[in-house]
């Protein structure tokens, strides 16, 4: 076993199946993982954040279906090494430059990524930003016990960031912090039950 693989890695044909293109060119290795990459950016931003917040399954089902359904459009029918190294430098390299852009510009940021929305704010659901995300009553209740709240109600204010994570301020505290004030409460009445009792004797 070991020779067999020691003499496949000695021939020619191996090394040459890892590094050559084949049908795919060096120029166009470069080409279709940013045009994957911008047309990944524009797409979520057309359809907005939910999908990056990943508030229930399928969304988290999306997010993992998309890699394998971009993935021959990236490398086509390149399956060498030199060529997914071409392509991970293309990709890497293009999210460098976005990333520089955005750094230097808020403007372009904001128009790659968008601005905040306010979904909830005074507890009031903003039904004109909720549609625009397409976010239901459930998933806002979703974000609500995220941060230890019973349910949408109790938020007043919450605000969906770019990058599909939620800002979130309660109007009533959390049922850990009521959890904590009452053991602290019942702690506070035995230590004075016993003090009263240590008084008695």
């Amino acid at each position: 076993m070991f020779i067999e693989l020691h003499l496949a890695f000695i021939e020619g044909s191996a090394w040459s199946r890892m590094i050559d293109f084949k049908e795919v060119t060096l120029i166009e290795k470069i080409i279709r993982p940013i045009l994957i990459y911008a047309s990944l950016i524009f797409l979520l931003r057309l359809f907005g954040k939910r999908e990056l917040g990943q508030l229930n399954p399928f969304d988290l089902v999306v997010l993992l279906s998309l890699s394998n359904t971009v993935q021959n459009a990236i490398i086509g029918e390149d399956t060498s090494v030199s060529g997914g190294v071409v392509g991970a430098i293309a990709l890497l390299g293009i999210n460098y430059m976005m990333a520089f852009l955005k750094y230097h510009s808020k403007w372009f940021e904001s128009f790659i990524e968008g601005k905040p929305r306010v979904l909830i704010e005074n507890s009031k659901i903003n039904k004109d930003a909720v549609r625009r995300e397409m976010l239901t009553k459930e998933d806002l209740d979703t974000v609500a016990h995220q941060q230890g709240l019973d349910s949408a109600a109790e938020i007043e204010k919450c605000i969906i960031d770019p990058n599909g994570s939620f800002l979130v301020e309660g109007n009533t505290e959390t049922s850990e912090t009521n959890f904590r004030r009452e053991v602290l409460k019942k702690l506070e009445d035995l230590t004075h039950q016993i003090s009263e009792l240590k008084a008695n004797h």
